[in-house]
């Protein structure tokens, strides 16, 4: 079976501090924000790439049914893999913004072999891992 991931959710807390940091740290592009923050649509998303979206579920959708706290239980991490100079520039937009860097640099094993990971936390305290693949042309993930 060939898959594609196509959307993780997140269970936010605070969605207005969510949007802000997936959209200025990480730069990525929100879909459906306009028409959720207006009511039209029950949660925002931001694109990671052309096949998978993050979906920002706000505490209406999921405080009676989820497990509450931070770092929501069973979720280890989740991993985004860029190119040497997105992960070079990402990592100076966490230094800028005072967001420690938990782990790494570190040559991990991943999805395309090694590559060299950072990992910190969005501001609900869930573990982002960060990564680049040597090799891999013009180093695009």
């Amino acid at each position: 079976m060939k898959c594609l991931m196509d959307h993780i959710v997140l269970n936010v807390e605070d969605d207005e501090k969510m949007i802000a940091f997936y959209s200025k740290v990480l730069l990525l592009p929100t879909e459906r924000l306009e028409e959720y923050r207006a009511g039209d649509v029950s949660f925002p998303s931001l694109r990671l790439n052309a096949d998978t979206i993050i979906d920002l579920f706000p505490k209406k959708l999921w405080q009676k049914t989820a497990q509450r706290g931070e770092g929501r239980e069973n979720l280890n991490h989740f991993c985004i893999a860029v190119s040497k100079a997105e992960w070079d520039a990402l990592a100076q937009r966490l230094e800028a913004r005072r967001i420690s860097i938990e782990k790494g640099p570190v040559r991990l094993w991943g999805a395309q072999g090694m590559g060299t990971a950072i990992y910190f936390r969005d501001p609900e305290n869930n573990l982002i891992e960060a990564r680049h693949y040597e090799g891999h042309g013009d180093g695009e993930a």
